[in-house]
């Protein structure tokens, strides 16, 4: 075959190759979103049914959200701080420095405690949950657990879910207190605002809509966090490689999925 044959023949694209490589990446998606789905509806399903292992959910607890304090603590107390710091100069050209309170306090509430505290959780513990669930299916811990009737889902998923779903809202509130006061320092102990004004504007524009906006995210997004991380860890494989993946793909998938679900409750929530 001359050179000029054979380009002429590497050139040409087979159809079925085009239509594979065209459907593939959404069948892909969906694939995984299926998967996702069913395991997430069969851990819930587990969740009401007995044995109910009260050890079990009170570890998950202890491990999602306080291990978590302290991380999401010393986040929020620097996230409030630089919210003051930036929001004081600049309203200051302005004459409104009073407001910065309610701004920090809004901000914080709506937006950056929900958002900010479920990545930490996705770092710290969504990634953990991943790492110990796809360790424990190479291992073939997992299948032990089945050999023995216990049901896997129901031993090692159920936990984590609703202690995700618990604490994340918890861990919010934190999160917003700690910010705040970060910000009570930086604006009126470092930079002067009036505390009475600080206080007073905090007190009258920020309302119930804006905590109950937070909290829904929260709860959103801790469902999310451990649904991902316990599906890629749950069908994680190819040894310590595999677990590696899974664990890599549990916190990029939490993270993308937090920041897209976040802008649909906020457009939802503001729409009522």
């Amino acid at each position: 075959m001359t050179p000029r044959v054979a380009a002429a023949e590497a050139s040409k694209v087979e159809p079925e190759g085009f239509v594979a490589a065209l459907i593939g990446p959404p069948v892909k998606l969906f694939d995984a979103l299926g998967q996702i789905l069913l395991l997430t509806m069969r851990t819930v399903w587990w969740l009401v049914r007995p044995p109910y292992r009260l050890s079990q959910f009170i570890s998950a607890m202890d491990f999602v959200g306080v291990q978590s304090i302290f991380i999401v603590s010393l986040t929020g107390v620097f996230s409030g701080m630089v919210l003051a710091l930036q929001m004081t100069h600049s309203l200051r050209q302005f004459g409104a420095e009073g407001t910065v309170g309610a701004i920090v306090a809004i901000s914080l509430t709506r937006e950056i405690a929900p958002v900010f505290s479920a990545l930490m959780v996705t770092a710290r513990a969504g990634s953990s949950m991943a790492a110990e669930i796809g360790n424990m299916r190479v291992t073939e811990q997992i299948d032990a657990l089945v050999t023995m009737g216990v049901s896997p889902v129901q031993y090692l998923l159920a936990p984590r879910l609703f202690a995700s779903v618990l604490m994340a809202p918890l861990l919010c509130v934190l999160y917003t207190c700690v910010g705040m006061t970060g910000a009570w320092v930086v604006a009126v102990n470092w930079l002067g605002v009036d505390p009475g004004t600080f206080i007073a504007n905090t007190e009258k524009l920020l309302v119930t809509d804006d905590f109950w906006m937070g909290q829904i995210k929260a709860c959103t997004f801790g469902f999310l966090i451990s649904a991902i991380s316990c599906n890629q860890g749950f069908y994680a494989a190819g040894g310590a490689r595999g677990v590696g993946i899974a664990t890599t793909r549990a916190v990029v998938q939490s993270a993308v999925a937090i920041l897209i679900a976040n802008y649909f409750i906020t457009n939802w929530l503001t729409d009522l």
